[in-house]
């Protein structure tokens, strides 16, 4: 099973010689990025720095960064693992016999014990603090040199909406200013963003809790595009196999956080009050996003283990240790996507893409204008509809094979013919756009045409080699001497 808790997961990278420890006093203001940005690129290990100027607590940095650490996060030998089991939760199979159903027994019975466990302590409780609260104290980042301020970066921050209950665990990023006072960043389409509007038309406080730690598997989930009104919660319970343990926070006693984190922020937002100015901030982009107005956190408690370690990340031009929480989604998502747009064979979001700038899209091809109609729906899938470039490529093409894919489109293009353009939503992120969040999408059509899809001449063969001759050479190639 998953590592239940952030120390559990340390030790498991240290036993396998994944992390590195660095006893050298570090300055959390720009110099940690300086050093994690390296050895991330790198492909390096994981970091914990023992000793970090202004703050007695150890400091943890590219934990995710990369395919291995990732895929031991989820408990996994790859992400397809993963995919296939959350393709058989969407779609499962439906027993006939009675030996079928009899087995399907356990999986219904496991199924069952996976919603989150509210529990009446934690160790994330075992030190409290009220009134002498301080942000400060925690090692947070100066990632890059016009960075607003010092920021959080990697916690799960939990709300519910005041009407349903329904809980949502996301992961914005928190800028700090005050001892006590923070800017909570998300975006108008995020889940949290329609909790605090919920509260908004109420006029009431809402509730807001941020947990650093926990359970490994914990940031994964929090970034997860899960459709609304899934449970992160209930979520990674089904990923680890056994129900997340929460409790009940100290001074937000509504809200529940996991009973294993290594620290938690706990505080309100008032949408009665004035926003603040939060930003600029270097981003997943390679970009500053830019300054902006958001919601007022204010702290009334920070709680955490006797001897916790503070986890962060640095985000910036990739590859950067948010890549590879993206290339998770990528492939544990494909089956959602599949069940939303069943024209998909598999998809890729490239790395200089940021996610959502660029999809490379693969299908079976079977009538005109058939990877228009997935663009389309791709445009209306979640997250999804963000993505400003979709290329979409025949059955044979590798989506993961950049070059593989940029031949293609360059050959099997007519610019005129083959370019659709589009305005809806955009990441809030996109500079680019001539609006915030708002602009144009394009999507390029660089499957074989037929007949019924405009002006198409003969369309000639692709080069290959057959099978029998491939396999031929594959027997002998030693032979060769080559």
């Amino acid at each position: 099973m998953p590592a239940a808790d952030l120390q559990t997961f340390v030790a498991q990278l240290e036993q396998r010689g994944w992390l590195k420890r660095i006893q050298a006093e570090v300055d959390p203001i720009l110099e940690i990025t300086a050093i994690a940005d390296r050895v991330v690129k790198a492909g390096g290990p994981a970091l914990l720095f023992e000793r970090v100027k202004g703050s007695r607590f150890p400091l943890l940095i590219n934990t995710f960064g990369t395919q291995q650490r990732m895929c031991l996060a989820l408990e996994c030998n790859d992400f397809a693992e993963v995919a296939a089991r959350v393709k058989n939760l969407i779609k499962p199979e439906m027993p006939t016999t009675l030996m079928e159903k009899l087995k399907k027994l356990p999986e219904l019975a496991q199924l069952s014990s996976l919603p989150p466990k509210i529990v009446r302590r934690g160790i994330c409780q075992e030190v409290v603090h009220t009134a002498d609260a301080d942000l400060f104290t925690l090692p947070a980042l100066k990632c890059w040199p016009e960075d607003g301020g010092r920021y959080i970066t990697l916690g799960a921050v939990f709300t519910k909406h005041p009407e349903t209950g329904e809980r949502n665990v996301g992961m914005y990023r928190v800028q700090l200013f005050e001892p006590k006072l923070a800017a909570m960043h998300w975006h108008v389409h995020h889940d949290g963003a329609r909790h605090f509007r919920a509260y908004q038309t109420r006029g009431e406080k809402m509730p807001l809790a941020v947990a650093l730690g926990g359970p490994a598997l914990l940031p994964y989930v929090a970034t997860c595009p899960l459709p609304p009104g899934i449970d992160e919660c209930l979520f990674a319970g089904f990923l680890q196999g056994r129900a997340l343990e929460l409790v009940p926070c100290v001074t937000q006693p509504d809200l529940e956080v996991p009973a294993t984190a290594e620290f938690v922020i706990e505080g309100y937002i008032d949408p009665r009050e004035e926003l603040i100015l939060e930003g600029p901030f270097g981003d997943h982009t390679g970009f500053y996003s830019l300054a902006d107005y958001y919601p007022r956190f204010h702290v009334t408690a920070i709680t955490h283990r006797q001897a916790p370690l503070y986890p962060t990340t640095v985000v910036g031009k990739p590859p950067m240790e948010d890549y590879w929480l993206g290339k998770a989604t990528e492939r544990i998502f494909l089956p959602l996507l599949q069940m939303l747009v069943p024209d998909i064979i598999d998809y890729a979001l490239p790395l200089f893409g940021c996610f959502h700038n660029c999809a490379f899209v693969k299908i079976r091809k079977e009538y005109p204008y058939q990877a228009r109609r997935v663009m389309h729906a791709i445009w209306g899938a979640g997250q999804m509809a963000l993505t400003k470039i979709i290329v979409v490529v025949d059955e044979h093409v590798d989506v993961h094979n950049q070059d593989d894919v940029l031949f293609h489109l360059c050959a099997n293009i007519d610019p005129q013919r083959d370019i659709e353009f589009v305005h809806g939503p955009l990441d809030i992120l996109d500079h680019a756009t001539p609006f915030c969040g708002t602009g144009s999408k394009m999507g390029i059509d660089a499957t074989r045409k037929v007949p019924g899809e405009g002006q198409v001449r003969e369309w000639p063969q692709e080069l290959t080699l057959p099978a029998e001759v491939e396999a031929l050479v594959n027997r002998r190639w030693a032979e060769y001497g080559l």
